[in-house]
């Protein structure tokens, strides 16, 4: 009896099987290291971004996420021109204007007026500013606190009564209102009525829109109006000295 000589595969046949044959390792071989990149986060494959922090200043953002294309800033509307009903410093022909919204219970804008006040000390007589209302939904006495600020303001001490305001953050009530107005030496009777009454609620509202059209989209927004009118809007807490070159290419 003969012995079984197996099953013979012609030349072309066992070249071609053994091409079949190496891809199937190489793509093998691929595949777990691919797996293993994965598995190590090399391979940039399904890794989570690091999400940006909420910060006060838009230009500070992660160094994971991308910076945004540089433009020219926030887009500006139309501008409110100052008027009567506005608390200005500095004088009239200034070449630079500050109009800034705020929100008296917003931590930036509170860190802001800081900058806002050194830029007005440091640019004095270069500079008139205003401050307007922009009281957010969610800060539940940010317009009380407004109108009492204008309860002040028409006994000669709007902005110092800010001041105070800013300086006591997180304890806003008629009391406290008072006891600011008491310290500053106002006629008591004629700021309680003011308050009580909530006089300047329309005022408030109407800063608050004017802010809107504008462009202002959250607190603190400053709007620098150079020499030769051109206005750029500023938003968020931006320290002092990113705040003082723009003062300075506005003049």
């Amino acid at each position: 009896m003969s012995q079984n000589q197996g099953v013979k595969l012609s030349p072309k046949t066992s070249f071609a099987l053994g091409m079949v044959g190496g891809v199937l390792v190489l793509c093998t071989i691929g595949f777990f290291v691919l797996l293993g990149m994965i598995m190590n986060g090399d391979a940039g494959l399904g890794a989570p971004v690091a999400a940006a922090e909420e910060v006060d200043d838009p230009t500070e953002v992660a160094d994971t996420v991308p910076a945004p294309p540089q433009d020219d800033g926030p887009t500006v509307g139309t501008i409110i021109p100052i008027g009567d009903s506005d608390y200005v410093i500095g004088p009239a022909d200034a070449d630079v204007t500050l109009i800034t919204y705020t929100d008296f219970e917003c931590p930036y804008c509170s860190r802001f007026h800081s900058t806002f006040e050194q830029a007005l000390e440091d640019f004095d007589g270069q500079v008139r500013a205003t401050i307007r209302h922009f009281p957010l939904s969610f800060h539940s006495n940010a317009a009380s606190a407004a109108n009492a600020s204008e309860c002040a303001g028409e006994q000669g001490k709007f902005f110092e009564f800010v001041h105070d305001l800013f300086t006591s953050q997180g304890s806003f009530s008629n009391d406290l209102y008072e006891e600011i107005a008491g310290d500053l030496g106002l006629k008591m009777n004629q700021f309680r009525s003011c308050i009580e009454s909530d006089k300047y609620a329309d005022k408030v509202s109407s800063d608050a829109q004017g802010g809107e059209v504008t462009g202002v989209r959250g607190t603190p927004g400053t709007l620098i109006i150079s020499k030769n009118g051109e206005p750029q809007l500023v938003p968020g807490a931006v320290p002092y000295s990113q705040l003082k070159l723009m003062i300075e290419s506005a003049l």
